[in-house]
């Protein structure tokens, strides 16, 4: 294999958790006096991390969020993991090879601490992940599409960000690991690959991704 270190992204890459995200988030917004239906959620929300919701609605509104706003997203979101959440088709093979073969894995996500260890716990994939190799945007300054996180968590893993490859599914995660000088594949599960521009390859199963990453070759 050619890498160093795997960069998952998680939600829609190794939780599916992407559509029951996003339409808990465009209800709530909804309820709160900010129409937003599902579509719209994932065109401006899809990997982003929370303090883009604040951003875009004052942006576009003037008007700030409730200063419970998170609070109630993150027990709304974390109910709805418990209640329905399933890892990612294929995911946990992928894993299982990388683990197999000692090929240093980990996770960037922009989603919170709380929120990644609700997820996997409901997903079952707690046993596939250290503590020490899950990074948050709360972690650095900014969140995607910014490289901070990438740049992270190639620093916190020891590896040269031209010696990692992500992979990711939202166009912003697309353009942090691009702007952090890392190769991604982008999974294109819930985006076409048209608004994923600048990925490395493109695959819409994860069975494809053993063989992206030369696993088993």
């Amino acid at each position: 294999m050619g890498y160093e270190l795997v960069i998952f992204d998680n939600d829609g890459v190794l939780v599916d958790s992407e559509p029951l995200a996003n339409s808990i988030l465009s209800t709530y917004l909804t309820e709160i006096g900010h129409p937003t239906t599902y579509e719209e959620s994932l065109r401006d929300y899809m990997g982003a991390a929370v303090h883009r919701v604040h951003d875009l609605v004052f942006e576009r509104t003037g008007q700030r969020l409730p200063e419970e706003f998170d609070h109630t997203l993150q027990e709304r979101i974390s109910a709805g993991f418990a209640r329905e959440l399933k890892p990612v088709p294929g995911v946990t093979e992928v894993l299982a090879e990388l683990s197999a073969q000692g090929v240093p894995y980990c996770l960037a996500s922009s989603g919170t601490h709380e929120r990644i260890r609700v997820g996997h716990r409901s997903a079952g994939l707690g046993e596939w992940f250290e503590e020490e190799w899950i990074f948050s945007a709360e972690d650095v300054g900014r969140g995607k599409p910014a490289p901070d996180l990438f740049l992270h968590a190639a620093d916190m893993m020891g590896v040269a960000p031209a010696r990692c490859v992500v992979v990711e599914d939202s166009p912003l995660g697309v353009e942090a690991a691009r702007a952090a000088g890392m190769d991604v594949l982008a999974y294109t599960s819930m985006s076409p690959a048209a608004a994923l521009p600048g990925a490395s390859a493109y695959f819409g199963e994860m069975k494809e991704l053993s063989a992206l990453l030369g696993l088993g070759v």
